[in-house]
């Protein structure tokens, strides 16, 4: 940016407000997304057990363990539901879609509690697990696990949306920015150079600006035109015969 160096610093300070926006509000989206739908699966999660549940009363109490797992694998066909399974009122495990066996963590988890939890299974992934009682608790309870992965997906879309416009935006405004302190510029770089031209020893070989750009400078009312009244009022005060006054 040569003949522009004064305004150097107030363009960095321009670029690295737009960056603090641009991170800022990214995070801002990160979080807003991120906590609305996991609210979300929850609240779904939720719908979907209490509906087992209720379900599943009357083949709890008729001990149809096939039909209540036929009623649970149904459910798979759900995307975001990554697995389900029924703990009776010792927590006791009687039905589930674990394949091949019920993970670990899960057997060592306190299967009595409905109290929504985060885990991470080995080739599970990242869920949010809620439950729902049968018959208050007294029959069991039911457990579903949604993917939580699918919002890590949705926020990586939204964000990746939301880089893109502001790229656009930041190269249009450094473009923009070039332009306007360019033309802004211009008078400056016209009164320095005239500025340059009187100061300068006779047969310097400087070329000054024409009479028509310097009486354009003459009539600003802005730095460009202080600049070169200040320079032309001093010129004339010098009335040497190295002084050039055209």
């Amino acid at each position: 940016m040569k003949g522009m160096k004064v305004f150097r610093p107030a363009m960095l300070g321009i670029y690295l407000l737009f960056a603090v926006i641009a991170v800022s509000t990214s995070a801002l989206c990160v979080y807003t997304v991120d906590k609305q739908l996991s609210s979300e699966y929850e609240n779904n999660s939720r719908e979907i057990a209490k509906t087992i549940a209720s379900a599943s009363e009357d083949i709890l109490l008729n001990r149809d363990l096939a039909t209540l797992q036929s009623l649970v694998d149904q459910f798979l066909s759900i995307p975001a539901i990554k697995y389900l399974y029924i703990a009776d009122e010792h927590g006791n495990i009687i039905v589930h879609t674990f394949v091949p066996q019920i993970p670990p963590t899960i057997l060592a988890g306190d299967r009595t509690s409905t109290v929504t939890i985060q885990r991470t299974l080995a080739h599970v992934g990242d869920v949010i697990e809620v439950g729902s009682p049968i018959l208050e608790g007294l029959a069991g309870s039911v457990h579903v696990g949604m993917d939580k992965g699918l919002i890590a997906l949705k926020i990586k879309t939204a964000i990746g949306k939301q880089v893109y416009l502001i790229s656009i935006l930041f190269i249009a405004s450094i473009a923009l920015t070039f332009l306007f302190v360019g033309l802004g510029s211009r008078p400056l770089r016209r009164a320095t150079e005239y500025a340059r031209f009187l100061a300068a020893p006779a047969g310097s070989g400087l070329t000054p600006p024409s009479e028509e750009q310097i009486a354009a400078l003459l009539s600003r009312r802005d730095e460009a035109g202080d600049l070169v009244r200040v320079v032309r009022a001093l010129a004339s005060r010098a009335e040497s015969g190295g002084t050039r006054t055209p």
